[in-house]
């Protein structure tokens, strides 16, 4: 079973009160603490793997992106899914070369540039061409930015989330999605849920037993790393 099969099976067969939880590392460090604590995989964050490039979230060059995700890559031994932001403009036959290239084993895609949703049914289509392109080597995750970027309405991330399942997409990321209304949204999506955690907040077990599939933090980790070492400096001054 390669990388991306491994990948796959992850999210499948869980129970409620064990949801894929998946921690983003931002560079290679911070990856093989993930790894050394025991978990299976990863998936880097855009806002997170931004920051520690200086640059701040949504402006990272699509080239130093890739190669951010290739150094973690490189430096575990376990399956790395990637988040690409909104592809950076690129044909789906390339994205997908590109994360391939890269060593990635998924990606998450969001629906949505410059804080706008995007049309539902063409990015579902283009969606649709990055799952012809990567076939089974890619576990794709659909991000839905209605609650990040739309009015917040679960009826409509689910119709978002139906034409990205169609599609061809591997999961669903409502991301800042409320935990109070993830039982509606579990009842209405078919597959793999992936729920953003804010750390002190719900815990991950919480989360699943509310539906979550998979658990992810997004630049949390990072910034919390970032509140540590700043305490640290201010212990050095």
């Amino acid at each position: 079973m390669n990388k991306a099969e491994r990948f796959r099976a992850l999210h499948h067969g869980r129970v409620p009160d064990d949801p894929l939880v998946l921690p983003g590392p931002w560079d290679a460090a911070s990856a093989r603490v993930f790894v050394d604590a025991g978990f299976p995989a990863l998936a880097t964050p855009s806002a997170g793997v931004a920051a520690s490039l200086g640059y701040a979230d949504g402006e990272t060059p699509a080239d130093e992106m890739f190669a951010a995700v290739a150094r973690i890559v490189r430096a575990v031994d376990v399956p790395v899914s990637a988040d690409v932001e909104d592809g950076y403009g690129l044909a789906p036959k390339e994205l997908v070369e590109r994360l391939l290239e890269a060593g990635a084993v998924g990606c998450n895609l969001e629906d949505s540039t410059g804080g706008v949703l995007k049309d539902a049914a063409r990015h579902a289509d283009w969606l649709a061409e990055v799952r012809g392109a990567a076939a089974d080597l890619l576990f794709v995750n659909a991000r839905v930015d209605v609650f990040a970027h739309g009015d917040g309405d679960p009826g409509r991330a689910i119709e978002r989330a139906a034409l990205y399942v169609a599609a061809g997409a591997d999961c669903v990321y409502p991301i800042g999605a409320p935990p109070e209304v993830l039982p509606l949204l579990r009842s209405g999506i078919r597959g793999p849920l992936n729920v953003f955690a804010r750390l002190g907040g719900a815990t991950a077990v919480e989360l699943g037993e509310l539906g979550a599939t998979r658990v992810t933090f997004g630049p949390g980790l990072q910034r919390r790393a970032a509140e540590a070492l700043r305490d640290i400096a201010a212990e050095l001054r």
